[in-house]
Protein backbone atom coordinates (compact mmCIF):
# COMPACT_ATOMS: atom_id res chain seq x y z
CA UNK A 1 0.00 0.00 0.00
CA UNK A 2 1.19 3.68 -0.58
CA UNK A 3 0.32 6.58 -0.59
CA UNK A 4 -0.15 7.06 -4.48
CA UNK A 5 -2.67 4.18 -4.30
CA UNK A 6 -5.98 6.36 -3.16
CA UNK A 7 -8.62 7.88 -5.25
CA UNK A 8 -10.15 9.90 -1.64
CA UNK A 9 -9.14 11.10 1.67
CA UNK A 10 -11.48 11.41 4.24
CA UNK A 11 -10.65 14.34 6.88
CA UNK A 12 -11.12 15.08 10.56
CA UNK A 13 -11.73 18.56 10.78
CA UNK A 14 -10.87 19.21 14.15
CA UNK A 15 -7.58 18.74 15.51
CA UNK A 16 -6.48 17.73 12.00
CA UNK A 17 -7.31 20.78 10.20
CA UNK A 18 -8.47 23.51 12.92
CA UNK A 19 -6.67 24.01 15.92
CA UNK A 20 -9.73 23.09 18.51
CA UNK A 21 -7.14 22.80 21.33
CA UNK A 22 -6.81 26.71 21.08
CA UNK A 23 -10.30 27.63 20.46
CA UNK A 24 -11.51 25.46 23.49
CA UNK A 25 -8.35 27.41 25.50
CA UNK A 26 -9.70 30.60 24.10
CA UNK A 27 -12.86 30.09 26.45
CA UNK A 28 -11.97 27.75 29.18
CA UNK A 29 -8.78 29.25 30.17
CA UNK A 30 -10.07 32.70 30.91
CA UNK A 31 -13.01 30.94 32.75
CA UNK A 32 -10.92 29.00 34.64
CA UNK A 33 -8.75 32.02 35.83
CA UNK A 34 -11.95 34.02 36.86
CA UNK A 35 -12.98 30.91 38.95
CA UNK A 36 -9.46 30.40 40.89
CA UNK A 37 -8.79 26.84 39.41
CA UNK A 38 -5.51 25.68 39.74
CA UNK A 39 -4.92 23.56 36.46
CA UNK A 40 -2.49 24.29 33.73
CA UNK A 41 -3.84 24.63 30.26
CA UNK A 42 -3.22 20.96 29.33
CA UNK A 43 -5.08 20.01 32.73
CA UNK A 44 -7.75 21.76 31.25
CA UNK A 45 -7.98 20.60 28.26
CA UNK A 46 -7.50 16.59 29.74
CA UNK A 47 -10.83 17.12 32.24
CA UNK A 48 -12.73 18.59 29.05
CA UNK A 49 -12.04 15.31 26.80
CA UNK A 50 -13.69 13.10 28.69
CA UNK A 51 -16.61 15.16 29.32
CA UNK A 52 -17.76 16.16 25.85
CA UNK A 53 -17.00 12.41 24.81
CA UNK A 54 -19.49 11.67 27.13
CA UNK A 55 -21.94 14.45 25.90
CA UNK A 56 -21.83 13.11 22.54
CA UNK A 57 -22.53 9.38 23.64
CA UNK A 58 -25.28 10.43 25.25
CA UNK A 59 -26.85 12.78 23.36
CA UNK A 60 -25.93 11.85 19.74
CA UNK A 61 -28.78 13.71 18.23
CA UNK A 62 -27.64 16.77 19.87
CA UNK A 63 -26.12 19.73 17.35
CA UNK A 64 -22.45 20.45 18.14
CA UNK A 65 -22.95 23.94 20.28
CA UNK A 66 -25.66 22.14 22.26
CA UNK A 67 -23.16 19.71 23.22
CA UNK A 68 -19.82 22.60 23.54
CA UNK A 69 -22.60 24.09 25.99
CA UNK A 70 -23.89 21.05 28.10
CA UNK A 71 -19.77 20.09 27.88
CA UNK A 72 -18.74 22.99 29.74
CA UNK A 73 -21.18 22.78 32.21
CA UNK A 74 -20.84 19.50 33.36
CA UNK A 75 -17.24 20.36 33.36
CA UNK A 76 -17.98 22.82 35.87
CA UNK A 77 -20.06 20.43 38.09
CA UNK A 78 -16.62 18.22 37.86
CA UNK A 79 -14.45 20.93 38.97
CA UNK A 80 -16.56 22.62 41.18
CA UNK A 81 -16.61 25.95 39.78
CA UNK A 82 -19.78 27.73 38.20
CA UNK A 83 -20.17 28.49 34.86
CA UNK A 84 -22.60 31.05 33.90
CA UNK A 85 -25.18 31.07 30.62
CA UNK A 86 -23.35 33.50 29.60
CA UNK A 87 -19.93 31.48 29.48
CA UNK A 88 -21.82 28.09 28.21
CA UNK A 89 -23.46 30.54 25.43
CA UNK A 90 -19.65 31.81 24.35
CA UNK A 91 -18.07 28.20 23.92
CA UNK A 92 -21.22 27.11 21.83
CA UNK A 93 -20.47 29.46 19.24
CA UNK A 94 -16.95 29.97 19.30
CA UNK A 95 -16.48 27.22 16.60
CA UNK A 96 -16.16 29.43 13.95
CA UNK A 97 -13.91 31.40 15.45
CA UNK A 98 -11.22 28.41 15.98
CA UNK A 99 -8.14 29.04 13.96
CA UNK A 100 -7.02 26.85 10.91
CA UNK A 101 -3.76 25.12 11.52
CA UNK A 102 -0.88 27.53 9.29
CA UNK A 103 -0.48 24.17 7.45
CA UNK A 104 -4.04 23.46 6.45
CA UNK A 105 -4.91 25.08 3.46
CA UNK A 106 -1.64 24.90 1.27
CA UNK A 107 -1.96 21.00 2.38
CA UNK A 108 -5.30 20.90 1.31
CA UNK A 109 -5.05 22.45 -2.00
CA UNK A 110 -2.16 20.30 -2.96
CA UNK A 111 -4.17 17.40 -2.32
CA UNK A 112 -7.52 18.28 -4.31
CA UNK A 113 -5.35 18.09 -7.58
CA UNK A 114 -4.92 14.48 -7.01
CA UNK A 115 -7.79 12.94 -4.90
CA UNK A 116 -11.29 13.49 -4.02
CA UNK A 117 -11.50 15.25 -0.48
CA UNK A 118 -14.05 14.36 1.86
CA UNK A 119 -14.75 15.48 5.48
CA UNK A 120 -16.13 13.77 8.25
CA UNK A 121 -16.40 15.64 10.83
CA UNK A 122 -17.95 15.91 14.85
CA UNK A 123 -19.73 18.98 13.85
CA UNK A 124 -23.16 20.55 13.03
CA UNK A 125 -23.08 21.95 9.31
CA UNK A 126 -23.07 25.41 10.60
CA UNK A 127 -20.13 25.52 12.75
CA UNK A 128 -18.07 23.37 9.90
CA UNK A 129 -19.40 26.56 7.46
CA UNK A 130 -17.67 28.49 9.37
CA UNK A 131 -14.09 26.31 9.55
CA UNK A 132 -14.66 25.59 6.23
CA UNK A 133 -14.33 29.86 5.57
CA UNK A 134 -10.80 29.97 7.27
CA UNK A 135 -9.87 26.54 5.05
CA UNK A 136 -10.10 27.84 1.97
CA UNK A 137 -10.97 24.97 0.06
CA UNK A 138 -13.81 22.67 -1.36
CA UNK A 139 -14.37 19.63 -1.01
CA UNK A 140 -16.10 16.98 -2.80
CA UNK A 141 -18.29 16.17 0.39
CA UNK A 142 -19.17 17.21 3.98
CA UNK A 143 -20.47 14.71 6.26
CA UNK A 144 -21.07 16.10 9.84
CA UNK A 145 -22.41 14.37 12.71
CA UNK A 146 -25.53 16.40 12.30
CA UNK A 147 -26.03 14.45 9.30
CA UNK A 148 -25.53 11.03 10.90
CA UNK A 149 -27.12 11.78 14.16
CA UNK A 150 -24.14 10.17 16.09
CA UNK A 151 -20.75 11.29 16.58
CA UNK A 152 -17.44 9.37 16.21
CA UNK A 153 -16.29 6.92 17.59
CA UNK A 154 -19.56 5.38 16.71
CA UNK A 155 -19.01 3.25 13.98
CA UNK A 156 -22.50 4.58 12.26
CA UNK A 157 -20.28 7.41 11.15
CA UNK A 158 -17.81 5.30 9.35
CA UNK A 159 -21.09 3.66 8.28
CA UNK A 160 -22.17 6.75 6.18
CA UNK A 161 -18.53 7.75 5.35
CA UNK A 162 -18.65 4.28 3.44
CA UNK A 163 -22.15 5.14 1.95
CA UNK A 164 -20.91 8.47 0.46
CA UNK A 165 -17.70 6.45 -1.06
CA UNK A 166 -19.97 3.72 -2.53
CA UNK A 167 -22.40 7.15 -4.21
CA UNK A 168 -19.27 8.97 -5.34
CA UNK A 169 -18.00 5.04 -7.24
CA UNK A 170 -14.64 5.04 -5.47
CA UNK A 171 -13.38 1.74 -5.29
CA UNK A 172 -12.27 -0.81 -2.39
CA UNK A 173 -9.29 0.30 -0.92
CA UNK A 174 -9.29 3.54 -2.71
CA UNK A 175 -10.28 5.53 0.41
CA UNK A 176 -7.77 6.54 3.39
CA UNK A 177 -9.15 8.28 6.43
CA UNK A 178 -6.71 10.83 7.94
CA UNK A 179 -6.77 11.65 11.31
CA UNK A 180 -5.11 13.37 14.47
CA UNK A 181 -7.70 11.65 17.26
CA UNK A 182 -7.06 7.92 17.43
CA UNK A 183 -10.06 7.78 20.26
CA UNK A 184 -12.61 9.60 17.77
CA UNK A 185 -10.80 8.37 14.19
CA UNK A 186 -8.28 5.72 13.69
CA UNK A 187 -9.93 2.90 16.38
CA UNK A 188 -13.55 3.15 14.71
CA UNK A 189 -11.78 3.63 11.22
CA UNK A 190 -9.41 0.56 11.68
CA UNK A 191 -12.47 -1.36 12.40
CA UNK A 192 -14.69 -0.29 9.53
CA UNK A 193 -11.16 -1.73 7.47
CA UNK A 194 -9.68 1.63 6.61
CA UNK A 195 -6.26 2.64 5.96
CA UNK A 196 -5.40 5.61 8.10
CA UNK A 197 -2.52 7.94 8.22
CA UNK A 198 -2.37 9.87 11.84
CA UNK A 199 -1.25 13.30 11.51
CA UNK A 200 0.02 13.81 15.14
CA UNK A 201 -0.34 17.22 15.89
CA UNK A 202 0.45 16.52 19.28
CA UNK A 203 3.50 14.57 18.85
CA UNK A 204 6.29 17.18 21.01
CA UNK A 205 3.81 17.21 23.72
CA UNK A 206 2.85 14.63 26.32
CA UNK A 207 -0.35 13.29 26.73
CA UNK A 208 -3.62 13.36 24.83
CA UNK A 209 -5.45 17.20 25.45
CA UNK A 210 -8.33 17.69 24.55
CA UNK A 211 -9.06 14.33 22.89
CA UNK A 212 -9.35 11.06 25.12
CA UNK A 213 -7.36 8.16 25.52
CA UNK A 214 -7.52 5.85 22.67
CA UNK A 215 -9.74 2.81 24.05
CA UNK A 216 -7.79 0.07 22.28
CA UNK A 217 -4.44 -0.52 20.60
CA UNK A 218 -4.26 1.16 17.26
CA UNK A 219 -1.18 1.34 14.86
CA UNK A 220 -2.33 3.93 11.94
CA UNK A 221 -0.93 2.94 8.93
CA UNK A 222 1.25 6.53 8.40
CA UNK A 223 2.18 8.76 10.90
CA UNK A 224 3.24 12.43 9.97
CA UNK A 225 3.85 15.26 12.69
CA UNK A 226 1.70 17.72 10.30
CA UNK A 227 -0.60 18.48 7.20
CA UNK A 228 2.90 19.07 5.22
CA UNK A 229 4.32 16.59 5.80
CA UNK A 230 1.67 14.60 5.04
CA UNK A 231 1.13 16.46 1.09
CA UNK A 232 4.80 16.28 1.09
CA UNK A 233 4.88 12.46 1.16
CA UNK A 234 2.10 12.30 -0.86
CA UNK A 235 3.27 14.42 -3.26
CA UNK A 236 6.79 12.32 -3.47
CA UNK A 237 4.80 8.95 -3.63
CA UNK A 238 3.00 9.98 -7.06
CA UNK A 239 4.22 9.63 -10.45
CA UNK A 240 5.71 12.28 -12.09
CA UNK A 241 4.05 13.24 -14.86
CA UNK A 242 5.31 15.71 -17.96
Amino acid sequence: MQLSDFEAMSFDCYGTLIDWEAGLSAVLTPWARERGLDLTGEELLTEYSGVEAAVEADRPHDRYPDVLARSMRLLGDRLGAEVTDKQAARLARSVPDWPAFADSHDALAALSKRVKLIILSNVDRASFAGSNTRLGVEFTSIITAQDVGSYKPSPRNFDALAAEVSRLGIGPGKLLHVAQSLFHDHVPAKRAGLPTAWINRRHARPGWGATPEPPAPVTPDWEFPSMAAFAAAVESASPRTG
